[in-house]
């Protein structure tokens, strides 16, 4: 019972990184459509935003697979 809420936990952070990074990508995208020149600054965000949600999603699987020990 313990590993399936760990692994429910987990797979939740994963879901939500993925809509988090895909909202990203999208937002970027039209940005950089919107307003060619500004690509590079737009893409550089992009990146950090991404990375931060990566490591928040890593955090949150963690501790869902750790938190239940």
């Amino acid at each position: 019972m313990v590993g399936s809420i760990a692994a429910l936990g987990a797979g939740l952070a994963v879901i939500g990184a993925g809509i988090g990074i895909g909202q990203i990508g999208g937002k970027a995208m039209e940005g950089i459509s919107r307003q060619p020149e500004a690509a590079s600054k737009i893409q550089t965000a992009m990146i950090i935003a991404a990375a931060l949600v990566e490591g928040v999603a890593l955090f949150g699987v963690i501790v869902a697979l750790l938190g239940n020990h």
